[in-house]
């Protein structure tokens, strides 16, 4: 990709910029090889000989030399703090055994000699050789006796060391204590806060930065930053907030997870657009937590319960009345009957149409039957779903047998009978549960691990764009239409391909009658596009060096 400027006329952001000769991905012309964008906005969409009215009416010229131009990824559901920690910091994804993390933790701690608490993130037992999680004393020996932290990858449990435990006081008597064994429930959340904790405001900032930068360098223009008191604390939100409004990067747009009306007040007060997110009616499956119906295939228990159905309405017409979104995390199938519920209780009390109107969350949503989908699209709920997910844990072999059995595993994230409904979609990854990745949860979502689930690879990518700005209630963005905000990606990719799992559908979308503009192919084993360019509202938050 190469460019050609005139002089600047005024700010970054309000300059206009001619883009031509690519593909440009847009339901306004399918066959579009150019873009104007003009003060922050998607001002026209066309051919290639159209552009040449306007090439010299313009601040810059950038020739796309056969480059995609898509809207940028929205991720709907990140940690930003975390994610940054993880990419800077102990990562323990890539251990394999129980002997490769503590050898891991041993480098870590001698590499951080100042850190007043170690910070770590991403062991699973459930695929280690050993198939257990370290004991209190093997980390407080390859910690070297110092405060510990690592959290597990699904972010809902952790095993710390005896030094963390003795900066929370009674602790040991706290819901999901346990003396030699993953942390959970009120537990977790009380260590977790006291590892935040001991961040420093210039660390908390560098890890932000580190995550937003990463985010650019994937063409992800917005993030929804999942927040709340037992997440990641208020300083941490407000400082997030603070850094995208000062500096060039994604959108962030911020829930603030906290119950009630005390919750409302301080998502208002902390610039949040909802007491949303992670606000946990239940845990997760990979720790044992997500709330079921029936008990665990491989434990005697049906998991942990936040929140009940009479929560639930409190929260959603406290939300409703107050002219804010309410969402919920619920990953159980007795969590997500618990989410509808209580939305159809909040219903019958301020009214279908209201609570429609308000697009309402829920986060994962994983454990869903007929009913309960039905449910989601007669409330008007949006899914916020992560298909890495089904790419990490799913399949008869998978994480999700093991705790479930393979026939409850394969109902989970049925995502074409989502669709089905009507209920709409926004896709995000959880990070650092999964890492960032947007052509690889179009990928997921397009090829899941049970074909009933598999969705077209163009649904995916809308719900992975459009999805997340319909997710916040804007209906304008994340298209590339006249009049939309310019936040967009320039991509490297092979031939572009219409690709569906209905072989019918196939042949009527990749005639080229149907109009039906094409992306990556993005069948397992091709290779990903590479991000070259990341716009947001018109201005450059990217650009690969060697473009």
């Amino acid at each position: 990709m190469s460019e050609s400027t005139t002089p600047q006329n005024g700010p970054q952001g309000h300059r206009t910029v001619l883009l031509r000769g690519g593909d440009v991905h847009s339901p306004a012309d399918p066959f579009a090889t150019a873009m104007v964008v003009e003060r922050g906005h998607v001002a026209w969409v066309g051919s290639e000989g159209a552009a040449d009215a306007f090439a010299d009416g313009v601040d810059e010229v950038v020739h796309l030399d056969g480059a995609l131009v898509t809207p940028a990824f929205a991720d709907a559901h990140v940690h930003t703090t975390a994610t940054g920690l993880a990419l800077t910091g102990l990562d323990l994804t890539r251990a394999r055994s129980l002997g490769e993390a503590l050898a891991l933790v041993r480098e870590h701690t001698a590499a951080r000699p100042h850190d007043r608490v170690l910070l770590g993130h991403g062991w699973d037992a459930a695929r280690w050789s050993d198939g257990r999680p370290p004991t209190r004393a093997e980390l407080d020996e390859a910690a070297g006796g110092r405060p510990l932290y690592l959290s597990r990858i699904d972010v809902h449990s952790a095993v710390v060391t005896t030094a963390l435990l003795d900066l929370v006081p009674g602790i040991t008597g706290r819901t999901g204590f346990h003396a030699d064994a993953p942390l959970t429930a009120d537990a977790h959340h009380a260590v977790r806060a006291a590892a935040l904790g001991a961040l420093t405001p210039q660390q908390r900032a560098e890890a932000q930065r580190a995550a937003l930068r990463h985010a650019a360098s994937l063409g992800i223009g917005s993030v929804h930053e999942c927040a709340g008191p037992d997440i990641s604390g208020e300083d941490d939100l407000t400082g997030l907030l603070r850094l995208a409004a000062d500096e060039a990067g994604p959108r962030v747009v911020g829930y603030w997870a906290q119950h009630g009306e005390e919750g409302i007040a301080r998502a208002k007060e902390l610039g949040a657009l909802g007491a949303a997110g992670d606000l946990f009616v239940d845990g997760a499956l990979g720790s044992h937590t997500a709330c079921l119906h029936a008990p665990y295939t491989d434990s005697g228990h049906t998991g942990t319960a936040y929140l009940d159905a009479a929560a639930v309405a409190a929260h959603v017409v406290a939300c409703t009345e107050a002219g804010i979104q309410a969402g919920f995390h619920a990953i159980g199938d007795a969590a997500v009957s618990a989410v509808v519920d209580g939305f159809r209780a909040a219903a019958e009390k301020v009214g279908l149409a209201r609570v429609r109107a308000a697009r309402h969350r829920v986060e994962h949503a994983e454990m869903l039957t007929p009913e309960t989908i039905a449910a989601f699209a007669e409330l008007g709920l949006t899914a916020s779903v992560q298909p890495a997910f089904d790419a990490l844990w799913g399949g008869d072999d998978g994480m999700y047998a093991q705790r479930l059995g393979a026939e409850r595993a394969r109902t989970l994230n049925p995502y074409a009978a989502l669709l089905r409904t009507g209920v709409p979609l926004a896709f995000g990854s959880d990070s650092p549960v999964t890492p960032l990745d947007p052509w690889g949860t179009v990928r997921a979502a397009a090829f899941h691990q049970n074909l009933e689930h598999r969705v077209s690879v163009r649904a995916a990518f809308t719900a992975h764009t459009r999805g997340g700005w319909r997710a916040i209630g804007r209906d304008d963005a994340g298209v590339l239409v006249p009049g939309a905000p310019a936040d967009y990606a320039v991509w490297r990719t092979a031939d572009l391909v219409v690709q569906a799992p209905d072989d019918r559908v196939a042949r009527w979308s990749t005639d080229p009658r149907s109009g039906t503009p094409g992306l990556p192919d993005l069948t397992p084993g091709a290779e990903l596009p590479v991000c070259l360019r990341t716009v947001v509202f018109g201005q450059p938050v990217f650009v690969r060096p060697e473009e």
